[in-house]
């Protein structure tokens, strides 16, 4: 399985691997930062191309990555990039995690990071990375490359735009819709909808730019 990122994510996502697919073939793919080694803690070799990753899945089985960078933006580039060589994207769910039984979609290229939580009839789309002791609750909607920092809560009947970044210990509340590529303040406390393209911060949040 390939890790798409060598820095700062990647080493969590190599986490969850690691424990969840520990059969598993890991290498690391990273074609922007000449900084890092070619073998990560001293193991697991970092590809530097795609050409490489090609020839690597012509000696592999596994064809399988996961997105193992932040931003909503780099994750869909990175995303189609390895989807248009045939690559698949894997969901990655840690079994440290509590999600619902019933009508829970989750879509191809998430992660969803220890300690999260994801009630029933909640719907996530591709590429979306939800982390560390996050809360969506009931009859949510998110679109794809959403980011979920640690520690968010989205209550019930929320919609999430597509490549938008919800900013750690913030709160969405009941049946507000934030729409797509809005950056969201950490801290933030929604209680309003919030229209395309925009900034919001603060408690309560307030809109301060548009993008």
């Amino acid at each position: 399985m390939i890790i798409v990122g060598a820095k700062g994510l990647a080493k969590e996502v190599l986490q969850v691997v690691s424990k969840d697919f520990p059969n598993c073939d890991i290498v690391f793919f990273d074609d922007v930062n000449p900084d890092i080694d070619e073998v990560l803690f001293g193991q697991f070799i970092v590809l530097r191309s795609l050409d490489e990753v090609e020839k690597y899945f012509q000696k592999s089985n596994d064809k399988y990555f996961v997105l193992g960078l932040g931003n909503p933006k780099l994750r869909k580039l990175m995303f189609d990039k390895f989807s248009m060589i045939g690559a698949e994207a894997k969901t990655l769910i840690s079994s440290n995690t509590e999600i619902g039984d019933f009508d829970v979609h989750i879509g191809s290229g998430t992660s969803v990071f220890s300690g999260a939580k994801i009630s029933n009839s909640v719907t996530i789309g591709k590429g979306c990375l939800i982390y560390y002791n996050s809360i969506i609750t009931h009859d949510c909607i998110l679109g794809d490359f959403v980011e979920i920092s640690p520690s968010v809560n989205i209550l019930g009947r929320c919609k999430i735009g597509s490549h938008t970044f919800i900013g750690a210990a913030s709160v969405v509340l009941p049946d507000v819709e934030i729409g797509n590529n809005v950056t969201v303040g950490a801290g933030t406390i929604v209680l309003n909808n919030v229209p395309d393209n925009s900034v919001i911060v603060g408690v309560p949040g307030k809109i301060i730019s548009k993008k």
